[in-house]
Order: structure tokens, then C-alpha cells, then sequence
């Protein structure tokens, strides 16, 4: 890593870390929300929105849509019945 690099990482942390803080606190979350549980919220939203998997696989950068399922959660509500026919 070239030092330049580092100084530009080292200027572009905190920022975003304020930036951070300030969206939780403005939705009613806890200050201490990390860029992984940001990722994971987003997910979990979008998914249980509709959103196409392999788009929520673009935009969260993972390698494969096999990583995404971690973010899929069945919901008390849910059941495959609903897919049955009555």
C-alpha cells in the first residue's frame, strides 16, 4: 500500500464512521452500528422486499449468490403452506 493510500484511508475512516453514527442515531438505532450489520440490514430489507437476489448479490459486492442466504430469515408468519392451493 503506498503511503498516499494509507493517508487517504486514514482521512476517509473517520468520515464515514460520523456519517455512520449519524444515520443510526437518526433511525432510532444505537450509535455502535457496524458496516457488517449495516450490510446485513440491508439485505434482510431488500430481500423481504422482493428485491431479485442476484441484484442484493451486486450491490452488497459478494462472490456468489450463496452468500446472500445467510440474510434470508423465515419469519414466525411465514409457512409453506401458503404455497399449497387450498
Amino acid at each position: 500500500m503506498s503511503g498516499s493510500h494509507v493517508t487517504l484511508l486514514q482521512q476517509v475512516a473517520p468520515r464515514t464512521q460520523t456519517a455512520r453514527k449519524a444515520a443510526a442515531e437518526q433511525a432510532g438505532l444505537a450509535a455502535e452500528v457496524s458496516p457488517h450489520w449495516l450490510c446485513h440490514a440491508h439485505a434482510s430489507h431488500s430481500l423481504d422486499r422482493g428485491a431479485p437476489i442476484h441484484l442484493v448479490q451486486q450491490t452488497l459486492e459478494h462472490a456468489t449468490t450463496a452468500t446472500i442466504g445467510r440474510h434470508l430469515h423465515a419469519r414466525l408468519t411465514d409457512s409453506s403452506a401458503m404455497y399449497l392451493g387450498a
